[in-house]
């Protein structure tokens, strides 16, 4: 078997028509996603934090600094499409934000403590949308337009997907 260093959960795939069941469980993972990133990096060391999870990815650092940075960016985009008819949103440049200085010099507690404030009120957010809601879209200019059905569940799997980086370079580093 093939381990998939950049995909170790395998590749975004989304579901269909998701059921209220379905959406749930993409809003638990949203929500259990920071607890999970701070149990992935509990008790690693400053050279721990700067290793890359695979050859050419991040490091530790970078990840964990990615995640509330990406999520910020989807929490506002919820709130758009929310408030506005079809927003065209604006991307952002992650392998550029990922080199700014506050990445390499911020702790990462402030990011993760940020993740788990973000998820609060996200959660709150997406625990009280309609079905109506969940059919809001907003344009995104590369990749055209998103419902926030399929947005919840791209943002599910993304937390995931990261913390199985860190916890695979654990395993396979023995750490």
């Amino acid at each position: 078997m093939h381990l998939d260093l950049q995909y170790p959960i395998g590749k975004w795939e989304r579901v269909k028509n998701a059921t209220d069941a379905q959406r749930g469980a993409f809003i638990d993972a949203i929500a259990a996603a920071p607890a999970s990133l701070a149990a992935a990096v509990a008790g690693l060391t400053p050279a721990q934090l700067d290793t890359t999870y695979r050859p050419g990815g991040w490091t530790i650092r970078q990840v964990v600094h990615h995640v509330p940075d990406s999520h910020m960016n989807a929490y506002v985009r919820f709130k758009l499409a929310l408030t506005e008819d079809v927003p065209t949103i604006k991307p952002y440049d992650e392998a550029r934000w990922a080199e700014l200085p506050d990445v390499k010099t911020t702790p990462i507690e402030t990011s993760l403590a940020l993740l788990e404030n973000l998820h609060r009120r996200w959660v709150i957010l997406l625990r009280a949308l309609t079905s109506e809601n969940w059919a809001r879209t907003f344009k995104h200019p590369d990749l055209g337009p998103l419902t926030l059905d399929t947005t919840v569940q791209l943002y599910a799997w993304h937390g995931r997907h990261h913390v199985a980086h860190i916890t695979g370079l654990r395993s396979r580093s023995n750490w």
